[in-house]
């Protein structure tokens, strides 16, 4: 059996590794029944929560209305002992605020440029158009499972 309990990653490990991913995986709740899964740009918020964006008619967000239980996955690793991620399940809030979209937008662009602080305010103004069509994702998550199978230094 697999030792789940070895290869968890601590709560410091999980936010560094959250810090470091680039696209997670979002899956939310189709109509059909079936899940609907979506590679998706974040950033953090104060509180924790992982803020993304996308355009305010898109499947997801008729999703998220319906039902806002949703599911994140980051995972890292070309072979089996180096698998490393982090599922999230939670909930998503749609915020529909051109103003905090917009910020959102910039926290996530800096973010994916590696910059340490969000954008100059022309940069921002920049991507109005953008935040005008879109809504912010929040997504707080309820449970959480993780794992790095480098933690088992090749033995399972």
């Amino acid at each position: 059996a697999l030792k789940r309990h070895l290869i968890r990653l601590d709560a410091r490990e999980r936010e560094e590794f959250l810090a470091q991913g680039k696209t997670i995986y979002l899956a939310s709740n189709g109509e059909d029944g079936y899940p609907h899964l979506i590679a998706m740009w974040y950033a953090f918020e104060p509180d924790g929560a992982i803020a993304m964006t996308t355009f305010r008619k898109s499947q997801k967000v008729r999703n998220l209305e319906r039902d806002p239980r949703c599911s994140l996955l980051l995972e890292e690793g070309a072979t089996y002992d180096r698998l490393k991620g982090v599922f999230l399940r939670g909930r998503c809030e749609i915020v529909d605020d051109e103003e905090r979209t917009l910020r959102t937008l910039g926290a996530v662009g800096a973010r994916m440029a590696g910059a340490i602080a969000a954008p100059p305010v022309e940069a921002l103004e920049a991507m109005r158009g953008q935040a005008r069509k879109r809504v912010t994702l929040l997504f707080r998550a309820e449970k959480t499972r993780s794992w790095d199978h480098s933690k088992l230094g090749g033995a399972y």
